[in-house]
């Protein structure tokens, strides 16, 4: 696998919203986020995950407005949140009451997708609208984050500074959203970008998945690097491990690709038991390294451990159609079936 660099301007930086923070608050909340996310691994989602012996047990919870449920996090309390995407919906979680609490969203969001920082506030891509919206669950106060090309956000994560990074999947664009005072930058693009995640040096990863490659982009420069995966892999989602190494979902030939983030080059190519068209998807890794993925089209979840490459295939229940996976503090695995309309554990 070769690499080729290039330069992509960005469409500078806009101010949106900005909201007074005190230097020693901001300071704070830096050092607090690069603490939390620097282990954070999975999909950089401000959580550090856990580890545990998963035995392949599965619980699923049918979610109060199911049209189009998609893309599970976990709160630092452990509550976990999800959205509804064509019900415009956030919904709340707790595993402690089997209980679930539902906010109504503006007109027109259609979020894709939501991650919560360490103050327990919620950011959600609004792919509808084309805004990132920062949403307080204690009060119900929300804030809309405009992308200044009318963009539309896609997925999101979170770097070791707390800074937003996310992909406009149609708009051929990366952006960045800096929380402290709402200013967005965006970079272009092209490949159609979906799924990221930021390695240990800092450098976002986007799968552009009509492109058949990943793209690396250094936050200092600006500059992308094009990371040829392949004719007809289309890469879709991509998790960095607790080891600094990268796994990528190849929708394209069922398969899961182990990258080297510093040579830009594939360690390890492992077809999907369910073969090239088995769609594989989601992508993430728990706190001992074992790595998840799941076969959209056969509705299992592939646990392969790397070190001992052994492969274990877990069966959701029903026609699900995971589109995210993520690992709790505990170290559970938890999915949304955007075809079941159910909230999913596995333990």
């Amino acid at each position: 696998m070769n690499s080729s660099t290039r330069k992509h301007p960005g469409s500078g930086s806009t101010p949106l919203r900005p909201r007074p923070m005190s230097r020693g608050l901001a300071i704070g909340l830096a050092l607090a986020m690069a603490t939390l996310v620097a282990q954070a691994g999975g999909s950089n989602y401000g959580i550090k995950p856990g580890a545990r012996d998963i035995a392949g047990k599965v619980a699923e919870w049918p979610v109060p407005t199911p049209q189009f449920a998609r893309d599970p996090t976990p709160a630092p309390d452990g509550r976990i949140f999800l959205v509804a995407m064509a019900g415009n919906k956030l919904a709340r979680f707790d595993p402690a009451t089997e209980k679930f609490q539902e906010w109504d969203l503006p007109a027109d969001t259609n979020p894709h997708s939501v991650l919560v920082d360490g103050d327990g506030v919620a950011w959600l891509t609004g792919k509808g609208n084309g805004t990132i919206l920062e949403f307080h669950p204690d009060t119900g106060r929300a804030v809309a984050h405009r992308v200044p090309s009318g963009g539309d956000p896609h997925t999101a994560a979170l770097d070791d500074n707390g800074v937003l990074w996310f992909t406009e999947q149609a708009a051929n664009r990366i952006g960045r959203l800096d929380r402290n005072n709402g200013t967005i930058t965006e970079y272009q693009t092209s490949g159609t970008p979906y799924g990221l995640s930021i390695d240990h040096s800092g450098n976002v990863w986007v799968c552009r998945i009509q492109g058949d490659m990943l793209g690396k982009l250094d936050p200092g420069t600006g500059t992308i690097t094009d990371v040829p995966m392949g004719k007809g892999s289309a890469p879709r989602r991509i998790a960095t491990a607790p080891d600094g190494t990268l796994w990528v979902a190849l929708w394209g030939n069922g398969t899961l690709a182990h990258v080297d983030p510093a040579t830009a080059t594939v360690i390890k190519a492992y077809p999907l038991p369910g073969g090239r068209d088995s769609g594989a998807y989601a992508v993430t890794v728990d706190g001992s390294g074992k790595v998840f993925v799941n076969e959209f089209n056969t509705d299992v979840v592939v646990m392969l451990d790397p070190r001992t490459e052994a492969v274990r295939n877990i069966q959701v229940p029903r026609r699900s159609g995971i589109r995210k996976m993520v690992i709790d503090q505990a170290g559970s695995l938890w999915y949304v079936g955007s075809s079941s309309g159910r909230l999913g554990r596995i333990d």
